[in-house]
């Protein structure tokens, strides 16, 4: 079978998944530029010539190029996707399934302190539309650690009067809780919504509209979140992201005492391994704070 008809059929199946655009992208990308590798280099058109030397010789042209071990074990997690279908429809077999990950660097994340959190929240006000809206949408990443893409597609309906409801990674929804903090803000930016909203005939029922009714893109979230870094004085060394508010939520949480098995379930995370590096990223300092407020002596009653 032609690799180019299996890629194809295979960004197909996981369309039908129903995975993010983002997702399928990325997908998409990562493959045919393997593909085309092993067109370039070994003349390889057809799905059985693949072996797991070609697979390993394209993850080490990888590596020379400069590129991380983060970043090349999340192109072979999409390889192996790939085969893993591959096999499954009985095309071929799975070569990809023996190669091994690369050993990743011990990475330590660096995320806003709480200063810069007070600032960026404080940029946006409730003058407008635009300016409550923006405020709710921090203060939503902030109290609740959700993905960019997640904040973009909620629904009216999702948000209830103490929960949030997450349609997450992969279709599997979650519940975040509202604290009275961020709810009272979510009152706030709803009265202002409602008002701005009352003349127009609405098509969408997201939470979190555009000055034209519409839903928001992943590309304006991070807009709004780099305008309150910069306003807020960040420091140049942090990016200023949805996801690194992810960050700031996920250490944070750990620091006032959350056990990392209820936060894995709080941002959504496949693995608890990945919630793990959050824990391995804190300083000593915190660990010492936490394991104080935990003292079985001190609790003793």
């Amino acid at each position: 079978m032609q690799i180019k008809d299996a890629v194809r059929e295979y960004i197909y199946e996981i369309t039908i998944k129903n995975y993010a655009k983002r997702t399928i992208k990325g997908y998409k990308n990562n493959i045919l530029k393997f593909t085309k590798y092993i067109q370039d280099e070994f003349e390889i058109t057809e799905l059985e010539e693949v072996s797991k030397i070609h697979i390993k010789k394209y993850l080490s042209y990888l590596q020379q190029k400069g590129l991380s071990e983060v970043y090349i074990n999340n192109i072979l997690k999409n390889i192996r996707s790939f085969f893993k279908y591959c096999q499954a429809e009985g095309y071929c077999i799975n070569v990809a399934k023996k190669v091994s990950w690369l050993k990743e660097k011990k990475v330590i994340i660096k995320t806003f302190n709480d200063k810069e959190i007070k600032k960026m929240l404080e940029v946006y006000s409730y003058k407008t539309y635009i300016q409550a809206r923006n405020k709710c949408i921090i203060a939503t990443l902030i109290d609740t650690g959700v993905r960019n893409n997640e904040l973009c597609s909620l629904t009216r309906l999702d948000v209830r009067e103490t929960v949030i409801y997450i349609q997450g990674k992969g279709n599997k929804e979650r519940v975040v809780p509202i604290s009275p903090y961020l709810k009272k803000i979510m009152i706030k930016y709803e009265r202002i919504r409602d008002v701005y909203l009352k003349d127009n005939i609405l098509h969408y029922n997201n939470y979190f509209l555009s000055y034209r009714n519409k839903p928001l893109t992943i590309e304006a979230v991070e807009r709004v979140v780099k305008i309150a870094g910069e306003k807020a004085n960040v420091r140049k060394d942090i990016r200023c992201s949805p996801h690194t508010i992810r960050h700031y939520f996920a250490q944070t949480q750990l620091k006032n005492g959350l056990d990392v098995y209820s936060l894995s379930r709080l941002l959504g995370h496949e693995s608890i391994n990945i919630t793990k590096r959050y824990l391995e990223s804190l300083e000593d300092k915190n660990v010492v704070e936490m394991s104080i407020k935990t003292s079985p002596l001190m609790n003793l009653r």
